[in-house]
């Protein structure tokens, strides 16, 4: 049922959020996954129970959540037989829907995966030898029309919810097979007067996969701030997926007004979508230049929190060829760096084709010699290996197209996978 509106957009630049805690289901139940422990705990109260059984009941689902990967209250064992039907016909424990999963040549992974009310998105999952990177999406769609990326051609049709970003990285988790096995029979009762209570259940995979999340798929994430920063607390709670911090890191294209926040709230690591250095430029290809200039947004990248040389920010620079390759482009970058004094690095990525774009990549002599300015300069810029060219998961490429599919198709190629 793809029934949900459009959400409402007063300009190219600035949506306007639509307010959304869960996405509501047909069968009436409320999902849990995506809420705080508090949350859940009065849906619980409201739905019945006292407070201290609601505290507690919580507090169990909670672990059982985000520590063992488990979506059945039957399975929760240590939750009591006559209370599992009970929650069984008043919650659930969800999953995007998967329409698609696809395999790169080279092991990036790509999701289309679709909500509750029927709308779809795309996550990546991208494996390196030392590290695994889940690429996660914050919207449907994107508002903000930059040229040079796919997503930028789909209309917004709303924000994600916590529960839908937060299960990106659960999906994941399932599909990796990273959820910890063994016993979990310790006692909830006695939590209030137990100081070890809170570290009971702290399970961990030895050799995860899945050791990096980046916001940087679908959707503008400072224009779903309260949901991505809900989203991520979870992500970051020792008591919920216990990431830390400084493995996440968030890609704005420049919403200023949003990056104070980020910091102070989130106080992940941040990635900038720069691309050009020049105000005519960047207007073209990142429109909301137009409205956030460069200056203002160097501005607000120096004041970051916790931006330091051990936590830089990144700079994301697509190499377009004869728009933001030059040698010229490359030193007013660093001049740039070094007249706001950032603590920075500078990720340079060919630029990914797509079906009707108007751009070409940088040959490789060219990003290599801007590289090479940059680098003698002082400030790191490495070039970006293409992850997933061949199942559009690269850069830029994510945009939603199962519609062009038949469902036996799909159903084909999932059974493949």
């Amino acid at each position: 049922m793809t029934d949900t509106p459009l959400m409402p957009i007063p300009g190219n630049i600035d949506p306007l959020p639509v307010a959304r805690e869960v996405t509501p289901r047909d069968d009436g139940r409320i999902d849990v996954l995506g809420l705080s422990r508090p949350r859940i705990a009065a849906l619980f109260e409201t739905a019945g129970l006292d407070a201290k059984q609601a505290k507690l009941r919580a507090k169990q689902v909670f672990h059982w959540l985000y520590h063992r990967g488990v979506t059945d209250f039957a399975a929760m064992t240590d939750i009591g037989k006559a209370m599992r039907p009970w929650l069984t016909e008043r919650f659930v424990v969800s999953r995007p829907d998967v329409v698609e999963a696809q395999h790169s040549q080279d092991g990036t992974r790509k999701w289309l995966l679709r909500t509750a009310d029927g709308h779809e998105f795309e996550m990546v999952f991208i494996p390196d030898a030392d590290r695994g990177t889940l690429c996660v999406s914050s919207q449907v769609g994107c508002t903000l029309n930059c040229t040079f990326c796919h997503t930028g051609t789909m209309r917004l049709v709303r924000n994600l919810t916590p529960g839908e970003i937060v299960g990106q990285v659960m999906l994941a988790r399932d599909a990796l097979g990273e959820w910890p096995k063994g016993r979990m029979d310790f006692d909830f009762e006695d939590d209030d007067s137990d100081p070890e209570a809170d570290n009971r259940g702290h399970y961990s995979a030895d050799g995860r996969l899945l050791t990096n999340i980046v916001m940087m798929g679908m959707g503008e994430p400072l224009y779903n701030f309260d949901n991505v920063r809900d989203a991520l607390k979870l992500v970051m709670d020792p008591e919920g997926l216990s990431l830390s911090r400084r493995r996440i890191t968030l890609s704005t294209s420049g919403v200023v007004p949003m990056m104070e926040r980020c910091g102070r709230e989130i106080g992940v690591g941040l990635a900038v979508s720069l691309h050009a250095v020049t105000k005519d430029v960047r207007d073209e290809i990142v429109p909301i230049n137009r409205k956030y200039g460069i200056e203002e947004l160097l501005s607000a990248c120096a004041a970051y929190k916790g931006a330091s040389n051990s936590r830089r920010i990144t700079f994301e620079y697509v190499m377009l060829k004869d728009k933001n390759d030059s040698d010229e482009d490359a030193h007013e970058l660093v001049r740039l760096i070094r007249e706001y004094a950032l603590p920075a690095k500078v990720n340079l990525i060919p630029f990914n084709p797509w079906p009707g774009a108007a751009y070409e990549c940088s040959t490789p002599e060219r990003i290599a010699r801007f590289s090479d300015i940059i680098f003698k300069a002082g400030i790191s810029a490495p070039v970006r290996t293409p992850r997933g060219r061949d199942i559009d998961a690269a850069c830029g490429q994510l945009k939603t197209a199962a519609e062009k599919k038949s469902r036996a198709q799909l159903d084909r190629e999932a059974a493949e996978s």
